[in-house]
């Protein structure tokens, strides 16, 4: 673990070692390694290792990850997503028929994503930093910062000061730089939570996800290696709280009646959590010498497993923007600079945001005439190849202006 000095000197300072953080050091570093980066994390030190959930990385992220020099390493831990089907049903029906069903190619040989567990990712990418010479400070967080015309000096918890060019928050939705930067947010409570658990089960998965649209939320079986999967299901949040606080026979029953047994016995390994689920989406991504990434500029609902791929684009975008302003020798910190990615990336983040927040109204509720429409639309994409090669497109990430890492090129 890397120390901070008093007054230390560095280029970029970026808050949050969580994946975003990273994969902006680590994009930034490979492609200009003399710039001097430094990660300063609040959370303890190992923290990140006892994760035990996984995440979906779209195609696009994949490309970058194997650009940046980490997919080899991820790799033999990844599911690959074959196939995935939408259904949309009550709870207690018998039979939940399949109205939507996509393959998982994007191109020959390329799934549209991969479950990847949370802790191979972050060392996968902690991994290369350290190669890079990325210092990252873990257990120390930001406690201010004062922008000035040609830098801004920022002030960790541990009393060091470090005086940067350019500050990064990546320190999540909750972003305390956000706040201090007095920049404001659109923000509402879905009154859901979302249940995070892994199952072991006696048959394999194939490489299958699922989507169950149930009356209180969606209900997602994304495929882990082995013949595990990662469970992603959202409830109220008052019965969310009640589900993760019974014993473990009463949860597994409840979650029996939404998995079902096409897979035989199921078995949650570990502790089901649950987080609160709402809309966040900050007013500006930029402000003189700070550049809003990941979760401190948009949180979103995960009915469509986009939150952490819109955070690689925010890493791949500023990561271009500032990589090419150092090359033509403009100031990476200047406000003229950082409108550059806000502007990329705003439009794209506020049209996921408005899009799931729809999907999660009007699929989160047991109302007869908008069940009969909802269930027409999905059969009627489903016999439209080519709406569905547009949707397969768009949750791999390699729709419309990509930056050139998510296209698997160097910067």
């Amino acid at each position: 673990m890397a120390k901070t000095g008093k007054d230390e000197r560095i280029d970029i300072l970026i808050a949050g070692a969580g994946y975003v953080g990273l994969a902006s050091a680590v994009a930034i570093a490979a492609a200009r390694p003399e710039q001097r980066i430094t990660v300063a994390d609040a959370a303890p030190a190992g923290v990140w290792q006892r994760d035990t959930r996984a995440s979906a990385i779209a195609a696009a992220a994949c490309r970058m990850l194997s650009q940046l020099g980490c997919w080899d390493e991820i790799a033999p831990e990844a599911q690959a997503m074959t196939e995935m089907i939408v259904t949309d049903s009550r709870t207690s029906d018998p039979v939940r028929p399949v109205f939507l069903t996509f393959d998982g190619e994007v191109a020959d040989g390329e799934p549209f994503a991969h479950m990847v567990p949370n802790k191979v990712l972050n060392g996968a990418l902690r991994r290369r930093a350290a190669e890079l010479g990325i210092d990252i400070v873990e257990g120390v967080a930001v406690a201010g910062f004062d922008t000035g015309p040609a830098g801004v000096t920022v002030a960790l918890a541990d009393g060091a000061n470090v005086e940067a060019r350019l500050l990064v928050a990546a320190d999540g939705v909750k972003s305390r730089l956000r706040d201090m930067a007095g920049i404001k947010t659109v923000h509402w409570d879905y009154g859901q939570s979302g249940i995070v658990c892994t199952v072991a089960h006696e048959r394999p998965h194939n490489g299958r996800a699922e989507e169950h649209f149930l009356p209180s939320g969606p209900f997602a079986i994304l495929p882990l290696t082995g013949n595990r999967s990662s469970i992603v299901w959202t409830e109220r949040t008052e019965e969310a709280e009640r589900l993760v606080a019974e014993d473990e026979i009463v949860f597994e029953a409840e979650l029996e009646l939404r998995f079902g047994l096409k897979l035989g016995e199921i078995r949650v390994e570990g502790k089901p959590r649950a987080w609160p689920l709402g809309l966040t989406l900050a007013r500006e991504f930029v402000a003189p010498r700070l550049a809003l990434v990941g979760d401190a500029a948009h949180g979103i609902h995960p009915i469509a497993g986009q939150g952490l791929n819109l955070g690689f684009k925010d890493a791949a975008a500023l990561a271009e923007v500032v990589v090419e302003a150092g090359r033509l020798g403009e100031d990476i910190g200047a406000l003229d600079v950082l409108e550059r990615y806000a502007r990329w990336r705003r439009f794209d983040t506020v049209q996921m945001g408005i899009t799931t927040d729809v999907l999660n109204r009007m699929f989160s509720n047991d109302f007869g005439p908008l069940r009969a429409v909802r269930d027409i639309g999905l059969g009627m994409v489903d016999r439209m190849p080519g709406l569905k090669r547009f949707f397969i497109r768009q949750a791999a990430g390699l729709a419309g202006e990509a930056p050139r890492l998510l296209r698997g090129e160097a910067i």
